[in-house]
């Protein structure tokens, strides 16, 4: 082997760390909003009530996430930025039953290979907490710090050792409304928590605490979609469904408000859009999305969320059952709806109050 490798061939070598965490960085971290999307899931793993984030330049100069939670211990904070590090598995039997948004360990090492980041946290009921610097995946010193309880996380710069990923990325507004995409569907998901995501300076989207699924939908979306929302409440042993779906004439061109969650997680799953096509068959005309914002909870024993780099995709272990339930629970929704326009039953109620006199055409004469 030597000798190949005298004539040309290199010699196989493990990876240096920087390199690995690199590598997993392409395949978790695609953009700024893949950086939100894993430190958000990471405040709301913490039990955070309260999320602030903070973007500049559409999240390629800055993200930075401020919660409430409950803190990292300060000889914690080298290994959160390790690799295969985590809180939330410690066996291959625990994938079979993750009810956490994170768990395999490799967001903050992924992120911090290709950023420059600071973190500072302090755990509830501690008197001091601890601050760090990374750049390029190297690990400053741990140094105690004051401050509000909760963890603060920045990450500037993204793949500023990576030129070749950053001219990858699209325009200022493009990764914008890709961050606050994640950041919407994370808050439907999370009615209990409060959103506020500002942008170079400026107020992007706020959701408080107390409001409920269409509270937010109104607010995200509008008061027109919202308050046409049909509820949905449908149960199969220990499988709920709950949420709203749009009467048909809200559909539209693509799949971006057909939002689902699973236990708390969002998810884009081409299974999940076929039960809604399913459902609207005869409402919805080929070629056109029907709106819906529906959360699904289940025994995380029955489903696999290990299948996607990005965790948006899940293998149900008994999918045939779940999705003839799914369809039949929203068939039964879409039926119940009133159909009509609001032009029709604006004829309608004229009609009923004896408003609308049928006009009589008169004929010229000849």
């Amino acid at each position: 082997m030597e000798q190949q490798a005298q004539r040309g061939r290199p010699a196989i070598a493990q990876l240096p760390e920087l390199v690995k965490n690199q590598i997993a960085a392409g395949e978790v971290i695609e953009r700024p909003a893949s950086v939100v999307k894993e430190l958000v899931e990471n405040a709301l793993d913490a039990g955070a009530s309260r999320i602030h984030l903070d973007l500049e330049e559409g999240g390629v100069q800055l993200v930075r996430i401020v919660d409430d939670g409950g803190g990292i211990p300060p000889d914690e904070i080298p290994l959160a930025f390790a690799s295969h590090a985590t809180s939330k598995l410690s066996e291959v039997a625990d994938l079979d039953h993750i009810a956490t948004l994170g768990f395999r360990g490799e967001a903050l090492a992924s992120i911090a290979s290709v950023a420059r980041c600071k973190l500072y946290s302090r755990q509830r009921g501690s008197l001091l907490g601890a601050a760090v610097e990374i750049e390029g995946g190297a690990l400053g010193e741990v140094r105690e710090s004051g401050g509000p309880e909760g963890t603060r996380i920045e990450v500037r710069d993204l793949f500023y050792n990576t030129p070749a990923r950053r001219r990858f990325l699209k325009t200022t507004a493009t990764e914008l409304g890709r961050c606050l995409d994640v950041v919407q569907r994370l808050a439907l998901a999370q009615p209990g928590v409060g959103f506020v995501v500002t942008h170079d300076g400026r107020r992007a989207f706020e959701v408080e605490p107390s409001m409920d699924l269409r509270a937010r939908v109104r607010r995200t979306f509008g008061a027109e979609l919202a308050d046409a929302l049909v509820p949905v409440e449908a149960a199969d042993g220990d499988t709920r469904l709950s949420g709203f779906v749009a009467p048909p004439r809200f559909s539209r061109n693509d799949t971006t408000r057909q939002m689902w969650f699973l236990n708390g997680r969002p998810l884009r799953d081409r299974i999940l859009s076929r039960v809604l096509k399913d459902a609207y068959r005869g409402f919805v005309v080929d070629g056109r999305q029907t709106v819906a914002f529906l959360s699904l909870a289940m025994d995380p024993a029955r489903v696999d969320v290990n299948v996607h780099p990005a965790k948006a995709e899940v293998r149900f272990r008994d999918e045939r059952r779940v999705f003839g339930f799914l369809v039949a629970s929203l068939r039964a929704a879409v039926q119940s709806m009133d159909l009509a326009t609001p032009g029709e039953r604006l004829i309608e109620r004229l009609e009923q109050r004896g408003e609308l006199v049928p006009r009589q055409a008169t004929l010229p004469a000849p």
